[in-house]
């Protein structure tokens, strides 16, 4: 592992509780198996693969618009080179849309996407598309905002998804579906998302602590039907 790693990995107790349940349910799917090939999908540095152990693909729009820039969404070449200096087990990162995608069929055993198919207009196109590419067996992961709860009030965002609705949408291709509620809200969540900095270590140390009273708080076992104080839907669809 690189410095870089073996730094995020020591600090991950004071993670985001959203990523930290994420990579405990990515952990759980690929346990037990060879070295597998992990698609990260909008996956920009793709921090919750840190550690796991796979060959990742990260997957990304360039970063073009206002909105992006604004959003912090897509890709930049410093990006690009930093998270490849960074990281130990990136195969790739390549530019690629997922609604056409130029990846090959069946060449993947999990996709990943994290907050990402509210930012995407033709949905069924982008599921048909990750489901196209994962290998017989293989499980697409993912998170999105919780729409039975959270409005939508992000330019980026096309649509905020019932558990229902995201349901359907998965269901329709992929023949084994489970979405959960996930993430508590309240005043934890919110200072637990500040961001973290050197110089301005009082602040660092609130969010982290902050984060550490959200992980309790969003016990899966806790908020997985909780539609209405929660923040995420966390889904796992499997293809035959």
């Amino acid at each position: 592992m690189t410095r870089f790693e073996v730094t995020y990995l020591a600090v991950e107790p004071f993670l985001s509780p959203l990523y930290r349940q994420l990579r405990r349910r990515l952990a759980r799917i690929i346990a037990g198996r060879r070295r597998l090939e992990i698609l990260d999908i909008g996956g920009r540095k793709s921090h919750y693969t840190i550690g796991i152990a796979g060959a990742v693909t990260i997957t990304d729009l360039p970063r073009q618009t206002d909105v992006q820039r604004r959003l912090h969404l897509g890709v930049t070449a410093d990006m690009v080179a930093a998270t490849r200096a960074r990281r130990s087990n990136i195969r790739d990162i390549r530019l690629d849309d997922m609604t056409r995608s130029s990846l090959p069929d069946g060449a993947f055993d999990c996709a990943v996407a994290v907050e990402v198919l509210e930012h995407i207009d033709e949905d069924a196109r982008f599921v048909s598309e990750v489901h196209r590419v994962l290998k017989p067996g293989g499980a697409f992961l993912m998170t999105t905002p919780n729409g039975d709860a959270v409005a939508n009030t992000n330019p980026d965002h096309r649509r905020h998804y019932s558990r229902e609705q995201l349901h359907g949408l998965l269901a329709a291709r992929f023949d084994r579906v489970e979405v959960d509620y996930a993430i508590r809200g309240g005043v934890s969540r919110r200072l637990g998302l500040t961001s973290w900095s050197a110089r301005h270590p009082l602040r660092t140390a609130v969010a982290m602590a902050a984060n550490a009273v959200n992980v309790v708080q969003s016990a899966p076992g806790r908020v997985r039907h909780d539609a209405r104080g929660t923040r995420h839907l966390m889904a796992v669809a499997w293809k035959r």
